[in-house]
């Protein structure tokens, strides 16, 4: 019987001889779940205190930033009070595009992150992937170099602010953890980490096991979803194949980090969103 660190026995010590799945009672680890997705997938909206209440009253007590150019106008304001209500923003999304961003010069929105981040004194992960036309027609060497170049640049600019960057999967050839490790391995003097997602996996599920063992130097976050080949690419924590096998695969190759629950549906509310995210993991 395999136990994860995300799950607690409650009541009683089971062993696999004397009990099955079906007697197990068991809670989640809150102090090892943050969520993700939360600020542009929510139909209802949420202002700033409006999203850090409703991760109060659900016993969430950190997530992750994603934003879009209309948020940028708040974000200042949802970092300061996250602050003030002991809820901690493990990081901060920043998403590069070839058409926009270049080594030296990022594109408006993005440069408006880095000095809100700046203005509130922000001490956390920057959590950085690329448009899939950043490495279009690139051979594997090329790409290597220039992806380098780029997280080179925001890593130096990361340090200044006290943050720290990692390459977060988001498919495409960037999305290849394989190509992750390649341009941190070409940044020894860089502190890098990656983040993983599960929603970015779908066509990384049979090789996943060469890739815990790829990535798991630099593994920093491990973001959850339901997981079926065929998709769809947003599911139910605990309504796929896959997921309880791979976390399994991450904790036997020493993966000892937190998980992120995602709210990544457009049109519903990301409350409910989050708790059924939570039922899957207890299930």
């Amino acid at each position: 019987m395999k136990y994860t660190t995300i799950l607690l026995l409650v009541g009683f010590i089971m062993t696999a001889s004397s009990c099955s799945v079906k007697d197990k009672k068991q809670t989640i680890d809150m102090e090892k779940i943050y969520a993700w997705c939360i600020v542009p997938f929510d139909s209802v909206k949420r202002s700033p205190m409006e999203r850090i209440n409703m991760l109060k009253k659900l016993g969430i007590k950190k997530y992750a930033y994603d934003w879009r150019e209309d948020h940028l106008a708040t974000m200042a304001e949802e970092l300061t009070l996250a602050k003030q209500n002991d809820i901690e923003v493990i990081a901060v999304w920043l998403w590069i595009d070839e058409n926009w961003d270049s080594v030296g010069e990022l594109n408006r929105p993005n440069e408006k992150v880095f000095n809100i981040l700046e203005e509130v004194g922000y001490r956390g992960q920057i959590w950085v992937s690329f448009n899939s036309n950043y490495f279009a027609d690139m051979p594997d060497s090329l790409a290597v170099k220039k992806g380098a170049e780029m997280i080179a640049y925001l890593s130096d600019r990361a340090k200044g602010l006290g943050c720290k960057i990692a390459l977060y999967n988001h498919g495409d050839w960037f999305g290849e953890p394989v190509n992750q490790v390649k341009i941190i391995e070409d940044l020894p003097d860089k502190e890098l980490g990656i983040v993983y997602n599960f929603h970015h996996a779908h066509d990384q599920i049979d090789a996943f096991p060469e890739i815990v063992k790829t990535m798991m130097p630099y593994l920093w976050y491990v973001n959850l979803s339901g997981l079926r080949k065929e998709g769809p690419k947003i599911l139910t924590i605990g309504e796929g194949d896959h997921e309880m096998g791979m976390i399994d695969l991450l904790e036997e190759n020493g993966y000892k980090g937190d998980f992120g629950i995602l709210g990544h549906i457009e049109d519903a509310d990301v409350e409910t969103v989050l708790m059924d995210n939570l039922s899957g993991l207890k299930k």
